[in-house]
């Protein structure tokens, strides 16, 4: 299914876009990295792994594919690598599980003005539209991404003070971005927007307003950048925001229902569809839908891309009508909660398990939409 009435999902069985990499092509970057394989050699390897994993998707039956984001390091690496004025440092949280297992990480930082150098996801692109006739989804991480992670010292003073000035700056950036990839035939673009998930978290909003900023402010700042992100497009466009709580090896970042954020993210947010994690109790109740605009469409992230267990059909099934209580099953589709490996090392899950919950999907689509 391809539908681009309005409220209605790309497709009722969609995937979130990136997809645990196979270990030739982990060992092509390790090598690459260590100045052990040339620039085509490398090139080639992140090739034939693209081709795989999109027979993979088609063979699973999905209509929306991705190249698995093989080309990068993490689902926001390589934006920041191509982008002007941004670099990397630590960041101000870190990820944990239900054990008390933490790891921190890394995080975008703006030491100069942000400008586009040139194009960041078109090789991805240009790759994907020559090795499937299905839709393609290229990915890319949201404006908040390289602001919230590092909300308390996100900018050299020099080039940036106020963040709405910044955000104008990296709005430009994502207009021209995917305007060329739209030029070149993508009708299917992805914001993952990580940081308007974790201010539905208490305890990240305890610590936001401890450091003297406001969790509400900052919302509103979040949506803004967003829609000047994806401002002005062709309309032949789509446009969904993966809302995430954090990817990282089983970890994760928050927790929190979303109806501190709801009304003014659903309502507010000018993109086609929202694509939300429902996987766990950490997500909350499906009520926040009932503010989700009749002319959007959302995609229910129930299958985990976290744990090996293999949802059943039936309790798929059960949930969809849990959600259609408050939204218009038409405006329904499903998917994984999150990707299986933001990053390169990839969730505790193996290619088997992955390939039977993109399965699942499909399974899940069919039996509940026919």
């Amino acid at each position: 299914m391809n539908d681009a009435s309005p409220g209605v999902p790309p497709a009722r069985a969609d995937h979130i876009g990136s997809l645990l990499r196979p270990k030739p092509l982990r060992e092509a970057f390790r090598r690459h990295a260590a100045g052990q394989i040339s620039e085509a050699d490398f090139r080639a390897a992140q090739d034939r792994a693209i081709r795989a994993v999109v027979d993979l998707q088609e063979d699973c039956g999905l209509s929306v594919v991705t190249d698995g984001e093989f080309r990068r390091i993490s689902y926001w690496e390589k934006f920041v690598r191509l982008t002007a004025g941004l670099e990397i440092k630590e960041a101000v949280f870190s990820f944990h599980d239900e054990h008390g297992h933490e790891s921190g990480f890394t995080a975008p930082y703006a030491n100069a003005r942000v400008a586009r150098r040139g194009p960041i996801t078109r090789d991805e692109w240009d790759f994907l539209k020559s090795a499937t006739s299905r839709t393609g989804k290229i990915t890319l991480p949201s404006p908040s991404t390289m602001h919230f992670y590092r909300f308390t010292d996100w900018a050299n003073a020099e080039a940036y003070r106020d963040p709405r000035e910044f955000f104008s700056d990296l709005g430009a950036v994502y207009r021209q971005e995917i305007t060329e990839l739209a030029e070149a035939g993508c009708t299917y673009v992805q914001i993952d927007e990580v940081a308007i998930a974790l201010l539905c978290d208490p305890a990240v909003r305890s610590k936001v307003s401890a450091a003297g900023a406001d969790p509400d402010d900052l919302v509103d700042l979040y949506i803004e950048a967003i829609n000047q992100a994806a401002a002005g497009l062709p309309a032949q466009v789509r446009v969904g925001v993966h809302v995430c709580r954090g990817n990282y090896k089983g970890m994760y970042l928050s927790e929190g229902g979303y109806a501190s954020v709801a009304e003014r993210f659903f309502g507010r947010t000018r993109v086609n569809h929202f694509l939300l994690e429902f996987d766990t109790p950490r997500a909350g109740g499906f009520d926040p839908l009932r503010f989700v605009p009749g002319d959007k469409g959302v995609v229910l992230g129930l299958i985990s891309s976290k744990t090996a267990e293999l949802e059943s059909l039936d309790m798929l099934r059960r949930r969809v009508e849990e959600a259609a209580r408050f939204i218009d099953p038409r405006r329904l589709a499903i998917s994984p909660q999150c990707g299986f490996a933001s990053t390169m090392g990839g969730n505790p899950v193996t290619e088997e398990d992955e390939r039977a919950k993109l399965r699942r999907c499909v399974e899940a689509a069919e039996k509940i939409w026919g």
